[in-house]
């Protein structure tokens, strides 16, 4: 690969010195990092990287390659969570031309420079990284042969309508009546939630952030993942509110434990630096017992504004921040993680079976 200097701009003058791959372009967002060791094609086109200039602590990102685009039984991309890559630019340590791996079809380099996406490698991850647990996110650039665009901060958009899809989708319709039908709504969906409830023998129907669910007909809802500020995503909430109305059972996801805390009269509130990662331990306090979970959000559920009837379910061990909420009597309950990580742990997948047994 021939080495093309690059740098790495924060908004407060920190520059970081590395080599250009991936796409030429020049491109800002806001810097975060994830500690996941695996699983960066899903990770790079999960929507809830949106606007987001992505950096790998992990110093072997890029060895396995990047696979293609086989279907799995539904249509869905069998290792994308998403149809494109959803991270503003990529931040590594190695130089990620090199791969091996009996699936792959291109290098991590050469599928960025397809989706016209920079990155930049050579960085000192480890002190990137500890500016950003100090200091919190921060806005970035990232810089090739002297091209700046200005910085951009992400979270001032809705992002969500960004990434949602803009008409309804059905899978699983086909010789499925009599099934249980569930809606997603799609903040930011990944392929891995619709591919989690297909599997446990439900009719999915995904429809756009914004669709008035007041029109639908259905037994259980599910709150997607997503980017941003939930607080953007007013009608959403309303939206959600009124199915809730109708006792219909709720589950959130990441972004959709926000949602349901917003729906039912909680706050939320920006983290200094995010959870991101497959190796966060989250705590059920109803029975003690600590699972290891992946996630990926900015935001939090603010447990003190929780309302009569919510409580906390999932607590993280190592921040204490809220990673669930479920009401007491009513069919509704969500969790900050995600159940459904494709890389990343499976150990909450009984989450959905959970979900199926409020259906029923």
């Amino acid at each position: 690969m021939d080495r093309y200097p690059a740098r790495l701009e924060l908004e407060d003058g920190t520059l970081y010195s590395g080599f250009s791959f991936g796409s030429r372009a020049a491109r800002s967002g806001e810097v975060v990092f994830t500690t996941s060791m695996v699983g960066y094609p899903e990770s790079l086109t999960d929507p809830s990287y949106e606007g987001q200039i992505l950096a790998f602590t992990f110093p072997h990102v890029g060895n396995y390659g990047v696979h293609g685009d086989a279907a799995d039984e539904w249509g869905l991309p069998a290792g994308f969570e998403s149809g494109r890559i959803h991270a503003a630019g990529v931040v590594l340590s190695q130089d990620p031309s090199d791969y091996s791996h009996w699936s792959a079809t291109q290098s991590l380099a050469q599928w960025l420079a397809q989706h016209d996406v920079p990155g930049i490698w050579g960085v000192d991850t480890r002190a990137l990284t500890k500016r950003l647990r100090e200091g919190g996110s921060a806005l970035g650039r990232i810089v090739v042969d002297e091209r700046r665009v200005p910085f951009d901060d992400p979270n001032a958009r809705n992002l969500v309508a960004q990434v949602s899809r803009k008409e309804p989708a059905d899978y699983g319709a086909r010789g499925g009546e009599g099934k249980k039908l569930v809606v997603v709504l799609d903040c930011g969906c990944k392929h891995s939630i619709v591919r989690s409830l297909l599997s446990r023998g439900v009719r999915v129907r995904v429809v756009p952030w914004d669709h008035d669910l007041s029109r639908e007909r259905f037994d259980g809802l599910v709150l997607s993942n997503g980017p941003g500020d939930p607080a953007m995503l007013g009608v959403a909430v309303m939206s959600v509110r009124a199915a809730m109305a109708r006792d219909i059972p709720v589950f959130g996801v990441c972004l959709g434990n926000q949602l349901l805390a917003r729906a039912a009269g909680a706050s939320t509130y920006k983290l200094p630096y995010g959870h991101r990662s497959h190796n966060q331990p989250c705590v059920d306090v109803t029975t003690g017992r600590c699972y290891i979970t992946s996630q990926n959000h900015g935001f939090a559920v603010d447990e003190s504004t929780l309302p009569h009837g919510f409580v906390p379910w999932f607590v993280n061990a190592n921040d204490g921040t809220n990673e669930g909420i479920m009401h007491v009597t009513k069919p509704f309950f969500s969790v900050q993680f995600h159940p459904e990580a494709c890389g990343g742990p499976l150990d909450t997948q009984w989450l959905f079976d959970r979900f199926l047994e409020a259906l029923r």
